[in-house]
């Protein structure tokens, strides 16, 4: 029998597995007792005539006569993953990677894997015991500058919504997906078109994976933050950790995630190639999570599909506003990583089952915007709104909010609508901590955003600040072989080094970086 592939197959939202193999031979023009091995391979949600939501399907199915019309032949299932296998190396040199987030994790399992001695190194704690620190911000306003939603095991995609989703088509893709599966995501994310784990559930998901470093030989070291970098006659030999210890490698791959400052700060004096690059940085919107429903849905819930979801974009002369790492059903959660200033991001867990929606609502920043030169003009820029957040509160690690309504009227809020965000909020002009240069693009997207989906200019949602980790704002400069400008042996890869943009991203030039390596 040959195997073939059909997309764009509609079904409503109760369609069982009988329904679905109706559906295509209808669609197909073929009798539903001829297909064998019917599958569904991805699956996307239609509501645009809503209050009819259909679930758009992608097939596969053999079948032994004529080539169905409309499908594909294929040679292999899309969820047929082969195994990611790179030569075994015969170096006995050691590699350190500098990072534990999905760049760093993958790389690392790679290259221990292969057979490579191989040293990770994070500077924040194990992802259980982070859990405990994250846990103390939000309660008490506590931070640890080290152990936080930003550093850790795990690194900052850890605390998000851990979607998958990407717009990268690189074969590596798949195997990722096909590794998370292997260390216990839901099977589902190799079909879902917006697949994404949530938090609860990637704590145990970055466990196993280091476990599986550790199984195949690599060692995994915590709270051993890189102070330096070790160079000689151009090449890197290693790094000085914060507590003076030296550790030697002829390879050291670089996946410190878009946060750390210092470390960036540090291999600039080293002589490492920088370049400012464009970011974003706006607030984080927060609603009720019915009114995103009824908006995209039209009902307040709908239980097969979930929490609704959406992505927004505007352009406002040159410059782009759009939503950001939309977390329905989820959290606002404080994300600074220095004492002093103060930053957001959002999460959801697996079941997105909180009473709550919030997206960063961002606008694109370019390096001619900011005063000074130099590559780390966009940390500069950042600490500066950051700061300014933390200043306008009466209480370390509240943030500063206003309701949506108000934003767009240009006053400050005597009350704020409901929100889970913690340790608290305080109602504060946040026109007044952005430049007029962010703020009125953001009013003028938030005003468009209304136009798309209804209520979002309602007085039930909040605007949060500040958000301005969207991105790494610099890059590290590198080879075509992965390697750093100027640095022999020196890997910069994943968020941090501007190479990628969310977990599967990072992960796939993570596994670059290794193959570069090991090749």
């Amino acid at each position: 029998m040959a195997l073939y592939r059909f997309s764009n197959l509609k079904t409503p939202l109760n369609a069982s597995e009988a329904d679905i193999l109706l559906f295509a031979a209808t669609a197909l023009r073929i009798p539903p007792k001829g297909i064998r091995n019917l599958r569904v391979v991805k699956r996307s949600i239609d509501a645009r005539k809503k209050p009819k939501i259909l679930f758009v399907l992608q097939i596969e199915f053999s079948w032994d006569g004529a080539a169905p019309k409309g499908a594909d032949p294929i040679e292999r299932s899309s969820l047929d993953i082969p195994v990611l296998r790179f030569p075994k190396s015969t170096s006995k040199a050691p590699v350190v990677v500098v990072g534990a987030g999905p760049a760093g994790l993958f790389a690392a399992l790679a290259l221990a894997e292969a057979g490579r001695k191989t040293i990770l190194l994070e500077r924040g704690k194990p992802v259980e015991t982070r859990m405990k620190d994250i846990g103390a911000l939000r309660a008490s306003g506590v931070l640890d500058p080290e152990s936080n939603v930003c550093f850790g095991e795990g690194g900052a995609g850890a605390y998000t919504d851990g979607k998958l989703y990407t717009r990268v088509k690189h074969p590596f893709v798949r195997s990722v997906f096909k590794t998370l599966v292997e260390v216990g995501a839901n099977p589902g994310i190799l079909v879902d078109a917006h697949p994404h784990l949530g938090t609860e559930k990637l704590v145990a998901i970055v466990k196993r994976l280091r476990e599986r470093i550790l199984k195949a030989g690599g060692e995994v070291r915590f709270e051993s933050r890189v102070e330096s970098l070790l160079l000689n006659d151009g090449a890197a030999v290693g790094v000085k950790l914060s507590s003076g210890e030296e550790i030697s490698a002829d390879v050291v791959v670089l996946a410190i995630g878009h946060s750390a400052r210092d470390t960036l700060e540090s291999l600039e004096r080293s002589g490492v190639r920088l370049e400012a690059k464009p970011f974003a940085v706006g607030v984080r919107a927060e609603h009720p999570q019915e009114l995103i429903n009824r908006s995209q849905y039209g009902a307040k819930k709908i239980p097969v599909l979930g929490a609704a979801s959406y992505a927004l974009t505007h352009q406002a002369g040159k410059r782009g506003i759009y939503s950001f790492c939309m977390c329905p059903g989820g959290f606002v959660v404080p994300s600074p990583t220095e004492p002093g200033l103060m930053a957001v991001n959002g999460m959801s867990n697996s079941g997105r089952s909180t009473q709550y929606a919030n997206s960063g609502v961002v606008v694109q920043v370019s390096p001619e915007d900011l005063p000074g030169k130099g590559p780390l003009v966009g940390i500069a820029f950042q600490r500066q709104l950051e700061a300014a957040a933390f200043k306008a509160v009466s209480k370390e690690y509240h943030a500063p909010a206003i309701r949506i309504s108000d934003f767009l009227k240009g006053k400050a809020s005597g009350s704020l609508a409901g929100s889970n965000f913690r340790p608290g909020l305080q109602a504060c002009d946040i026109r007044e901590l952005l430049p007029k240069w962010v703020s009125d693009p953001l009013v003028e997207g938030v005003r468009a955003f209304s136009r798309k989906l209804k209520g979002y200019d309602s007085r039930e949602g909040n605007l949060i600040a500040v958000e301005s980790r969207t991105s790494s704002p610099i890059r590290m400069t590198r080879e075509k072989d992965f390697q750093a400008v100027g640095i022999a042996g020196l890997y910069p890869v994943g968020e941090g080094a501007g190479y990628a943009g969310g977990i599967v991203s990072a992960a796939v030039d993570g596994l670059r970086a290794a193959e570069a390596i090991l090749t």
